[in-house]
């Protein structure tokens, strides 16, 4: 029996990250995505987007909460506890953007932060994040960054993660697996992936460690990917790599993989 091809989904965060988000949306179906996802589309207005993604048929998957305005080191805000005001703004932000586009999962950025307080203090904003989401039939993920990239991000492991998700245990609280920060500070992603299987509510990949297109790097992603699938996750797998010149001319990974 043959295993069923993975589903892809465009992280227009990174790919074709130079024009403009409806174009991009386009752009995406134009090669042969599955869905698309975004980091921060606060600066477009939801109805181009919805009309984008209309025209295209392809479902927005996810978005994230805005990084801050506190300065280049901001990376979010829900784990500071002097930012509560702000943390919850954000999050409302992304709740009602994402209602408008039809979006259904937020990643919710807990911040740069360490200790109890900025613990209890993303575990409050996130009681909050999934209380309002619910009443939208939105998720809320939370994702681990690696210590490379992020070093002073709060959420570094998804030890950590899953521990969360247990302690606020809500149904609509999951784990955003990124399998290039995973196999960059944890190693052995496949392995990963089933232990956190019942806790993952979305998937993202790039090279490992270079975070380049899938088909390089020290990550065998046709092998990971067959053991997603294998383990009947079906929703579209998010490319959010970045491409080495026009994103375009980075995509023929999608035929191979």
């Amino acid at each position: 029996m043959t295993a069923p091809k993975p589903k892809f989904s465009a992280n227009l965060g990174f790919l074709w990250a130079d024009i403009p988000l409806p174009d991009a949306i386009h752009a995406a179906h134009g090669a042969g995505f599955d869905a698309v996802e975004c980091h921060w589309p606060y600066a477009t207005p939801a109805h181009d987007v919805t009309a984008a993604l209309d025209e295209t048929g392809l479902q927005m998957l996810s978005l994230n909460t805005a990084r801050g305005t506190g300065g280049a080191g901001d990376f979010g805000l829900s784990a500071l506890p002097d930012r509560v005001a702000q943390a919850r703004a954000a999050i409302d932000q992304a709740i009602d953007y994402a209602t408008a586009i039809n979006t259904p999962n937020i990643h919710v950025l807990a911040g740069n932060a360490h200790g109890h307080t900025a613990h209890a203090t993303f575990i409050e904003n996130l009681h909050y994040a999934t209380t309002q989401a619910a009443q939208r039939d939105i998720t809320i993920l939370i994702e681990p960054l690696n210590r490379f990239d992020a070093p002073n991000y709060f959420l570094k492991t998804t030890d950590q993660a899953a521990a969360i998700l247990k302690e606020v245990s809500v149904p609509n609280l999951k784990l955003m697996f990124d399998c290039y920060h995973v196999g960059r500070t944890e190693g052995d992603v496949a392995n990963r992936f089933t232990a956190l299987r019942p806790f993952i509510g979305h998937v993202q990949f790039a090279s490992v460690p270079d975070r380049g297109r899938p088909d390089q790097g020290t990550l065998d992603y046709a092998a990971v990917f067959k053991h997603i699938t294998d383990a009947g996750y079906t929703a579209p797998l998010g490319a959010e790599y970045k491409p080495n010149g026009p994103t375009d001319e980075t995509l023929h990974w999608m035929h191979i993989l």
